[in-house]
């Protein structure tokens, strides 16, 4: 009987020692530390940090009686409620496991990279994935950006100005944007300015087989999406805002 209650105890989220624990509470009634650790086969030491986790889920409860603290095991109808619980959580963020499921199932893939090597490396994968002629798109605050590494995006600059591909940049408002839009042909882009009241927080870049979203702010990451209807919603996007901008 206890090593089938144990094992229900760990089915619903209890792990070993926390269903021990919480067995032995319930057959002893109020009792100090000591007593549950024996009843329960479990180092005392072991056992206060035990009974703590229990507490938070709500299934023990701690009680004074003079200079003893006793412990005592909460109703097990809070199992149900617990249970319960558990099952409005996940109906909860169904729709975001739905969105998951169904964008693995249409063969779509997702790819994060943290810290600034991870980022890095992104943009490496960038220079040798895209192909002549092809459009490279982008929008960003092109002082954050570059502030992530400034030598090694100065030059990622720089060697992509020498790739045969067609890069048209959406820049978040400032001098430095303006300075870019001055001198497009050094780095063989085209750049429009966005109006002042944009603020981005992340870097969008658009290639034909990939979306890379790079966020600016630490923590540095990027995420990379390989989707035919991501990509292809982000470059009309894109496009709109483009043509929305003057010369």
């Amino acid at each position: 009987m206890k090593n089938k209650l144990a094992k229900t105890l760990q089915d619903i989220g209890l792990n070993e020692k926390e269903a021990d624990v919480y067995l032995a509470s319930m057959a002893l009634g109020p009792s100090t530390v000591l007593k549950i650790a024996q009843t329960a086969g479990i180092k005392r030491t072991t056992v206060y940090s035990v009974l703590d986790s229990l507490k938070q889920k709500g299934l023990i409860k701690a009680n004074i009686q003079g200079w003893k603290t006793l412990f005592e095991a909460e109703n097990p109808e809070k199992l149900e409620t617990m249970v319960e619980q558990m099952r409005h959580e996940v109906r909860r963020v169904m729709p975001e496991f739905a969105s998951v499921f169904n964008l693995h199932s249409s063969g779509a893939f997702i790819r994060y990279y943290e810290g600034i090597e991870g980022v890095k490396q992104v943009y490496e994968d960038l220079l040798k994935d895209v192909r002549p002629h092809e459009d490279y798109l982008i929008m960003s605050d092109q002082s954050q950006w570059l502030e992530q590494d400034p030598v090694f995006f100065n030059q990622f600059l720089e060697r992509r100005a020498k790739l045969d591909i067609n890069v048209r940049a959406l820049l978040q408002e400032s001098d430095m944007a303006r300075e870019y839009k001055k001198n497009e042909r050094n780095l063989n882009w085209r750049v429009k300015i966005l109006p002042p009241n944009i603020r981005l927080m992340t870097n969008l870049v658009i290639i034909p087989r990939r979306v890379i979203i790079n966020q600016l702010k630490p923590p540095l990451l990027a995420m990379v999406i390989e989707n035919d209807s991501v990509i292809q919603m982000n470059r009309e996007m894109f496009e709109i805002i483009w043509k929305s901008i003057p010369e």
